[in-house]
């Protein structure tokens, strides 16, 4: 049977198409239609079930590419850590809410000594937590979970357990990671032992600084090993992310023998400028968006945006950012609509090779849908299709 949501506003990947319906076969979109041509279709097409989307946006569902949320749900509290699987059903009930209908996970992999504070991130947990991705995959499930693999590359333990992970097809995204403090995010040290210590809940200097030694002398994966790495990965067809870039030299680096597509978070303009010359997509956190600034201090957003030098947005650690940001850049006469929604869908599609299938209203594509309407220039999501199936539908009452 086929599925019509009518009477809505289609957001295209580069205009608008009001007083619209988008009929669904299974689990594509077979049709976009003016509401005037609509009867016809029904003549010809026999019985349908509808949506009536009035007053509302019919959009594609966002594709989140980088997001450590899960790990919060799991470890709400230092001492708390929940069931993985009631976690993970859990989020996904949320990120309907929030109109995300595939998320990437990114997880990392860190040097053990440096994950003791968070258990989620010790490495039989982080195991646990892929293996549940892929069963959620292949079973029952809301969203579409995907493995965002966050290599840190002083986690030399990791290493062989990664490549093992990649030859299963377990990850779907590799990042390389260097959140050594000096350099990447963590340039500015002054800022960087303003978080540790608030973090920690002291104002020792001795203690920051025994803590910089040791985190400075850490051995680290050496080029070759990355190259290698890397190159396995490619060959899976999996997409390569550099992580924090802050020079020209690094970015030419990991382009150049690392092959990376993408660059998220960079750390000046002057990188993200040199990394879209490259080819690269450049990836900036929503949240960033919101506070109109980085919570580490390095490029906001905002401003990366308003050069055209940001290609995705990601969640990195908010899912409700990502739908809240593109509206804020419209309700603040920043962008048109279809160009903010391309950025945390059509363009997160081609950053990772699935645009044939997602990323936009288009006929032949999935039917990964939204109808989203605005309250006080606030997104309320009404409907979540997925596979052209309603996944979610949200009553929004008065009294």
């Amino acid at each position: 049977m086929h599925r019509c949501i009518f009477n809505g506003t289609v957001v295209t990947e580069d205009r608008l198409l009001p007083y619209h319906a988008v009929i669904l076969n299974d689990d594509r979109i077979e049709a976009i239609l003016p509401m005037l041509e609509l009867e016809t279709f029904e003549t010809n097409n026999g019985d349908m079930d509808y949506f009536d989307a009035r007053g509302s946006y019919i959009m594609p569902g966002i594709i989140d590419v980088h997001s450590d949320y899960i790990e919060n749900v799991i470890q709400p509290r230092p001492q708390s850590l929940m069931d993985f699987e009631m976690s993970l059903r859990e989020a996904e009930k949320q990120l309907l809410g929030h109109g995300i209908t595939t998320m990437y996970h990114s997880l990392s992999l860190m040097n053990t000594s440096m994950a003791l504070k968070a258990a989620v991130r010790q490495p039989h947990n982080v195991s646990r937590l892929v293996e549940l991705i892929r069963v959620f995959h292949e079973g029952r499930h809301l969203v579409r979970h995907r493995f965002h693999a966050r290599y840190e590359i002083d986690n030399l333990d990791g290493y062989e357990h990664l490549i093992t992970m990649i030859e299963a097809g377990d990850v779907h995204l590799l990042s390389l990671m260097d959140h050594t403090p000096g350099q990447g995010q963590y340039r500015d040290l002054t800022k960087y032992a303003e978080n540790f210590k608030a973090n920690r809940g002291t104002d020792s200097d001795e203690e920051f600084e025994k803590y910089l030694e040791m985190r400075v002398s850490q051995p680290r994966a050496t080029h070759e090993m990355l190259v290698n790495l890397t190159k396995l990965a490619k060959a899976k067809g999996i997409v390569i992310a550099s992580h924090d870039d802050d020079s020209l030299d690094k970015l030419h680096l990991v382009h150049r023998d690392l092959e990376a597509d993408i660059s998220e978070f960079p750390i000046t303009m002057e990188v993200a400028a040199e990394a879209q010359r490259l080819g690269l997509k450049v990836v900036m956190g929503a949240p960033n968006v919101l506070m109109g600034k980085s919570h580490s201090g390095n490029l906001s957003a905002c401003d990366a945006l308003f050069a055209g030098l940001v290609d995705v947005l990601c969640s990195d650690y908010y899912p409700a950012a990502l739908l809240n940001a593109v509206f804020k850049l419209v309700n603040d006469n920043l962008f048109e609509l279809p160009q903010a929604v391309r950025l945390v869908t059509l363009h997160p599609a081609q950053a990772l090779d699935i645009a044939a299938d997602f990323g936009s209203v288009v006929v032949g594509k999935k039917a990964d849908l939204l109808v989203v309407s605005q309250l006080n220039q606030r997104p309320l999501v009404h409907k979540v299709f997925i596979d052209g199936k309603a996944s979610a539908q949200y009553q929004y009452r008065v009294g």
